[in-house]
């Protein structure tokens, strides 16, 4: 019931921002700032990276709907968040052209399974270099599998929000997953590497 509510208040913000009241825009980024803001940031640990993309989002959601190309389909956060996810993807692909890794982005838990509570110089420096090992073999993966397993292991996201936010099924998602998995697997042996 309540999400009914939030459905018809963004479409009267949306017909009031094209009726003229340029304040209804405002109140209804503010309505999902939170929400965006967090997703975002989930996903490229970096406060100051972060606040850009999502001044780059909400500058391209006020851009489409000022064109008039924006179609309301009562999702209003969803459309923003995928607006959000392709400037995220902008980003990473921006990242692996310079091949550059800032140290926020080498700070996550090596897919989810390496934790080291007080690390020692020489641990950093193994954990490092399994991180950039595992990352390179990432970048291998077809596109849709790398989006998955950053959304999975980067990001946290659950599958069912890895299905929304690509905009596929959530057998889909796993599937993904899977293969994605089994193509790791496969490199790592190929490759004799050894994580650990």
């Amino acid at each position: 019931m309540n999400a009914n509510v939030n459905v018809l208040s963004d479409r009267v913000l949306l017909n009031n921002y094209l009726s003229g009241d340029r304040s209804a825009i405002s109140e209804l980024i503010e309505r999902h700032s939170q929400r965006v803001r967090n997703y975002i940031g989930m996903m490229v640990k970096d406060d100051d990276i972060a606040n850009d993309i999502f001044q780059e989002t909400f500058i391209k959601a006020v851009q489409v709907i000022d064109e008039g190309r924006y179609v309301d389909s009562g999702k209003f956060l969803s459309w923003v968040l995928r607006i959000a996810h392709n400037r995220v993807l902008d980003f990473f692909r921006r990242e692996k052209a310079s091949k550059q890794v800032n140290e926020s982005e080498a700070g996550y838990d090596l897919i989810g399974t390496m934790r080291f509570s007080e690390p020692t110089a020489e641990d950093n420096i193994v954990l490092s270099e399994v991180e950039q090992t595992v990352r390179n073999l990432i970048d291998q993966l077809p596109d849709e599998q790398q989006e998955v397993v950053r959304l999975r292991y980067y990001s946290k996201l659950s599958f069912q929000e890895i299905a929304e936010q690509t905009e596929v099924s959530i057998n889909t998602a796993l599937g993904r997953m899977r293969y994605a998995l089994i193509n790791l697997r496969r490199m790592i042996k190929e490759n004799n590497i050894v994580l650990n």
